[in-house]
């Protein structure tokens, strides 16, 4: 597989590129989906799902750390998100996941679910910013790597303005540097987590408020992010940007905000097909089901002659194929001859 040259790297005292983020998404960015952003977007940091303290300390490490062998080349980095309340559970699971190769721990304040209330995680955190603050402490005492936090700008009746400014007051007092921020309330009751991603309104200009009275803060932008031209405008104001469902299902938007940002010129997506096909017959001789790739491939062709066709045999046919790489290019090279004859 070609490697493609940019500028992030991690570890010590090495910079963190953070211009373009991809979002941690539960059931979407695993291993194969981070690879598949890294080809489109090498220059992108990218996020684990959330993975829980108490998971990690008793589950299955390997099953919940391990990245594509290809991230663990040391230029590719990639943040590992934790859940969690308990500041001892957390450090612990913190120097559990030293071997896997991480560049940045995050701590998640901002997922809204039921079931992450219940445990006393994610955005009803954002009430008790004195816990949060002990957590990314005890955090920062298990690791050299960076500790964030991902947050809302509130939730339910809190007060966006002071809410905010305390709660970001108590983490910066811990140590924390670098907040991505969703710019949306979260409501913990009364909207399921699919309804808090798009009703409660964006608030760009409360984000960008932030951004200016801690200048000595990474503000990351994140919520509602999904064109080029939009993404950019935005980029101006903050560290960085953070893309989630745009990424997945239009994954070439990340390829061309990169390039903006970087000046290297983006991939084809003949190029990613291809890579991904060499990867798939890597990693499917181990074992891993096809359809485990190829699900976070579809929106490859998005926007292009042959979308259709390459979503229907990804989505339908990897289950019974043998031939994974084999099969990928095959399906990537009908697609690039529909575009061919129409550009001809």
């Amino acid at each position: 597989m070609k490697q493609r040259s940019h500028t992030s790297m991690h570890g010590g005292n090495q910079t963190i590129d953070r211009r373009l983020c991809v979002a941690p998404m539960m059931d979407w960015t695993d291993r194969h989906c981070r690879l598949f952003h890294r080809l489109i977007a090498p220059s992108a940091f990218r996020f684990t799902e959330m993975v829980t303290a108490e998971a990690i300390l008793h589950g299955d490490k390997d099953r919940l750390l391990a990245q594509a062998a290809l991230d663990m080349d040391g230029v590719a980095p990639v943040a590992l998100q934790l859940g969690g309340s308990d500041p001892g559970q957390l450090a612990a699971a913190v120097a559990a996941a030293a071997p896997y190769g991480y560049a940045e721990i995050n701590l998640n304040v901002g997922c809204p679910s039921g079931r992450v209330q219940s445990g006393r995680f994610g955005a009803c955190l954002m009430a008790e910013p004195a816990l949060v603050a002990d957590c990314v402490t005890a955090m920062s005492g298990a690791t050299d790597l960076p500790v964030t936090v991902k947050c809302r700008i509130g939730i339910d009746d809190m007060d966006p303005e002071a809410g905010l400014d305390r709660f970001v007051a108590y983490v910066a007092d811990a140590g924390v540097s670098v907040i991505y921020l969703h710019a949306r309330k979260a409501w913990l009751s009364g909207l399921s987590p699919k309804e808090n991603r798009d009703i409660p309104p964006l608030d760009y200009d409360r984000a960008r408020r932030l951004a200016a009275a801690r200048p000595d803060l990474q503000v990351i932008l994140n919520g509602g992010l999904d064109s080029i031209n939009g993404t950019l405008a935005e980029s101006h104001d903050f560290a960085g940007v953070m893309l989630g469902r745009a990424a997945y299902r239009t994954p070439m938007v990340l390829a061309e905000i990169a390039a903006q940002l970087t000046d290297m010129p983006p991939p084809s997506r003949i190029e990613v097909a291809r890579d991904m096909a060499y990867y798939a017959n890597t990693v499917t001789a181990q074992g891993v089901p096809l359809h485990s790739i190829t699900r976070h491939m579809l929106g490859l062709y998005h926007g292009q002659r042959g979308a259709r066709i390459w979503r229907r045999h990804l989505g339908e046919e990897a289950r019974s194929r043998k031939d994974g790489g084999t099969f990928i290019c095959e399906v990537a090279a009908v697609c690039e001859a529909m575009n061919d004859a129409l550009a001809a």
